[in-house]
């Protein structure tokens, strides 16, 4: 590899702009990697650090079971829903203005969600923090695309990249559980303004402007169409995952709503001239397997992930700090995996590599069907670890193909169809797994022995609910609830596994349409690099394959 080559330029789907690389020296790619890295981590922290805050969030402000959810959702809800918006918009108006303006945005929705004083506020802000999420991870993806022409290297970047995503997101409770230890719910937001603070200066210091195709104008039309489409559809799902009839009009409006405006959006892109949206891409069955795969995969786990620290919690009850460290396995096994993972896939190539880290993943979730109101760590530890490792190994894999399936100049349209599915699979899942959960949960609870009815309907939402109703009821009735609520909280457990386990193995065989080998990209000769004025090239392909032939170890690489 190359380590000395510049990526300070601004780099276009027509060709360089002199803007940015002649002002100063530019940064070498690995340092872009690092900025984009730190930009990464304030999504991922984000997006696990409230987990285990849930029980003191519900303690201070006191919110229904509707607004927790939100509470909850309203951060993936947003970004899923506004990824594809703000990914286009980069590639027209610069994909590092965009992910600075996103920095912005993260650094006051923190602050206000952390001084939140009621329910409503803290929604408000979690959405506002969905926006700059929204900005900042297509950015990430896009730039890395840019300026790792070479496969080979962009793989190894990917797998950096996610490695520290896997970092955050289970940094995140660990974190959270050591402020809550010391301090307010509120402090597990205000970490992110430290990082917004350092972040924004270094990267519009350091990092690369770039833009896709400017042809033609941007279609505003579209991306509200597309945005508004997939709020909708999360939206209803959401409402059904709270336990609400999905036949109503309250949750079956929006997802018919939702739903049609994405089938117009789709009628559109395909008439435009310049679309939004490049939907060819999705003909190639390398870059439309790699997306269903992602959802798939955050279809059966993230929900897992907000219920395994309500068990440990609840059910074991370990502080939330412990509950941090509990999952810290499974932190270090995805980072081992997102590390290892160019290894991987020049070796075993997308399609054995993906399929099985679904197997591995499946067989981790139901290795944990076992768990029951006993504390069994070691068998926590083993089944979080091979669980961390198959799922990075998984997307580490989906990424990677869907990334370079795509052309450089769609690199923010694309980056945002794979983030856009990664949020839309956690947030549909979120909702899947946790009516399943419910629907596990609530008929054991209602039916306790020696239970009022009203308090046994109360106690039938959550397993913390059922704590204060038991603990309001007192004697022989409450401790009957409490164990009622704990038994049937380890069934819904059970059961929601199981079904998890089922999705993974769908994935492990949708996963058979990836490419057998990893290959280097599709032409007549080397893969090309952009140009940075004065400089060369931004990588050197390095190894002289060429494109369209194995890049991975058969072929030498």
């Amino acid at each position: 590899m190359s380590g000395t080559t510049t990526a300070g330029a601004r780099p276009t789907a027509d060709g360089p702009s002199r803007r940015g690389g002649a002002r100063r020296g530019g940064a070498n790619r690995w340092t872009v990697l690092v900025v984009l890295c730190v930009s990464l981590l304030l999504v991922a922290l984000d997006s696990t650090v409230l987990h285990v805050a849930v029980p003191a969030v519900t303690e201070d402000l006191r919110p229904g079971p509707i607004e927790l959810l939100w509470i909850v959702d309203a951060y993936p809800l947003v970004c899923a829903s506004l990824l594809i918006l703000f990914g286009t918009l980069g590639d027209r108006v610069g994909r590092r203005r965009v992910l600075l303006l996103g920095y912005g945005a993260f650094g006051l929705a923190s602050a206000l969600a952390a001084f939140a004083t009621s329910a409503e506020v803290l929604v408000a802000a979690r959405a506002l923090l969905g926006v700059g999420g929204a900005m900042i991870m297509p950015a990430t993806l896009s730039i890395l695309r840019q300026v790792f022409p070479d496969r080979r290297e962009r793989a190894l970047a990917i797998g950096i990249w996610s490695a520290v995503a896997a970092v955050g997101a289970a940094v995140g409770p660990l974190l959270g559980g050591f402020l809550l230890e010391h301090f307010w719910w509120g402090s597990v937001f205000l970490i992110n303004i430290p990082l917004m603070v350092v972040s924004l200066p270094i990267g519009r210091w350091l990092l690369p402007e770039s833009t896709g195709d400017r042809d033609g104008p941007w279609d505003v039309l579209g991306a509200l169409m597309a945005a508004f489409g997939l709020f909708g559809v999360v939206l209803g799902v959401k409402r059904a995952g709270s336990g609400e009839d999905p036949l109503t009009a309250g949750t079956l409006a929006p997802v018919l709503l939702g739903a049609a405006l994405l089938v117009l959006f789709v009628r559109r892109q395909r008439r435009r001239k310049h679309p939004l949206v490049d939907l060819t891409m999705f003909a190639r069955p390398a870059f439309g397997t790699s997306v269903g795969c992602i959802v798939l995969a955050m279809l059966a786990l993230v929900g897992l992930e907000l219920i395994a620290a309500q068990y440990l919690q609840l059910v074991l009850g370990l502080t939330p700090l412990a509950t941090g460290l509990r999952l810290l396995p499974l932190t270090f096994a995805a980072m081992a995996a997102g590390l290892v993972g160019s290894r991987i896939l020049h070796r075993f190539g997308p399609r054995t590599m993906v399929g099985l880290g679904f197997l591995l993943t499946a067989g981790a979730v139901l290795s944990l069907t076992v768990m029951g109101q006993q504390d069994r760590p070691a068998l926590l530890v083993i089944s979080f670890i091979l669980l961390g490792f198959g799922l990075e190994t998984t997307l580490f894999g989906a990424y990677e193909s869907m990334l370079s399936e795509a052309p450089v100049a769609s690199a923010g349209g694309a980056a945002a169809i794979g983030e856009t599915s990664y949020q839309l699979g956690g947030g549909i899942g979120i909702a899947l797994l946790g009516s399943v959960m419910n629907a596990a949960y609530a008929p054991g609870v209602k039916h306790a022995p020696d239970v009022p009815g009203d308090s046994a309907t109360a106690a039938s939402h959550s397993l913390g609910e059922a704590y204060e109703v038991s603990g309001r009821l007192g004697g022989p009735a409450g401790s009957a609830l409490r164990h009622a609520a704990r038994d049937s909280f380890v069934h819904g457990l059970h059961v929601t596994l199981i079904v998890s386990a089922g999705l993974l193995l769908l994935g492990a065989l949708a996963a058979l349409r990836l490419p057998r080998v990893m290959e280097c990209e599709g032409g007549p000769g080397p893969d090309p690099a952009p140009e940075i004025p004065g400089q060369g090239p931004a990588a050197d392909p390095g190894s002289g394959a060429r494109r369209g032939e194995p890049c991975g170890a058969e072929s030498g690489g």
